[in-house]
This record gives structure tokens, C-alpha cells and sequence, in this order.
């Protein structure tokens, strides 16, 4: 009908939260499809996000985190979701040359093997990660060998990289 607003989904609604709260997320947030939103933010703006998503949205199962290599950094998103079904991606940035974040154990402290996996995979070091074996790579696997990298080679067993 003419003249009658369009009611806002639960995920624009959150969305326009999120923007109310933090304006320098202006154009790094979207709501993807139906129980779906993505935000990007920066490193240094990451715990107060994070901490507001789970304080105040409810945003505090924590599914899984996924790692990729995206040529100059590596990004890292944590993949969150509320009673409701609603999934918000929560994606950072770590630069390649100095590939160090800071574990999330001391908000879901069942984060410890996607944080090893993504150490193992891409070499990315996560601080207070608490110590334990190797994630998902056997433990002769060879040390700054990260098979996930963009870069990485794997060498044959006469030495030469395929």
C-alpha cells in the first residue's frame, strides 16, 4: 500500500543496532539473506563489538571460527549465534607480516581447537591461547609449515616442492 513503511526483518533490526552503536561500521555490515548478518571490524574496535554482540544481542553460542588466507592478511571470523537462529559473522583482519590475535577462550572458552587449527593451518598466533597438542596436523608435522597459505609448497620426499 502506498505511504506504508516496509517493517524492518529481526536482522535489519539488529543491524541498525549494531550501526547505532558503532558508526565506524558504516558500509562494513550487511544482512546477507534471512539469519544472516556479516560485520567486519577492525582489530583494534574487536572486543568491544564482540563484547556488546554477546552483553547486549545475545549473540553468544559461538559455532565455529573460520580462517583464509587473503593474500596480504589473514582474516578470522567468528561464526555467532543467537537463541533465535540468527548467525552474525563476526570477521577481523591480521596482517601477514606480524599473523598474532588474541584468543576468545575468556568468552567461549570451547574456541581452543578452531584457534589451533587456525595456528596450525595458517600460522596465525592466537595470545592466552591455553597450551594442549597440535590441531589438526599430526605431531610430526613440520614446524612453520602452514598447508592452508596461499604461498605454501609442499615438498616431495626427494626435496623438491611440488
Amino acid at each position: 500500500m502506498r505511504g506504508e513503511k516496509k517493517k524492518m526483518t529481526k536482522e535489519e533490526e539488529i543491524s541498525g543496532r549494531i550501526l547505532a552503536q558503532f558508526p565506524f561500521l558504516d558500509g562494513k555490515t550487511r544482512v546477507q539473506r534471512a539469519r544472516r548478518i556479516w560485520v567486519e571490524t577492525p582489530g583494534d574496535k574487536f572486543d568491544g563489538v564482540l563484547n556488546w554482540l554477546v552483553d547486549k544481542e545475545a549473540f553468544n553460542n559461538l559455532c565455529t571460527i573460520t580462517g583464509q588466507d587473503e593474500g596480504e592478511v589473514f582474516s578470522i571470523t567468528y561464526h555467532l549465534a543467537r537463541k533465535d537462529g540468527i548467525v552474525l559473522n563476526l570477521k577481523v583482519m591480521v596482517a601477514r607480516q606480524k599473523p598474532e590475535w588474541k584468543s576468545v577462550a575468556s568468552w567461549f572458552p570451547g574456541c581452543v581447537n578452531y584457534e589451533r587449527e587456525i595456528a596450525g593451518l595458517f600460522g596465525v598466533q592466537f595470545a592466552n591461547l591455553p597450551p594442549g597438542p597440535r590441531y589438526p596436523l599430526p605431531d610430526d608435522w613440520p614446524e612453520g609449515e602452514y598447508p592452508l597459505r596461499k604461498d605454501w609448497k609442499q615438498e616431495n620426499p626427494d626435496g623438491e616442492n611440488k
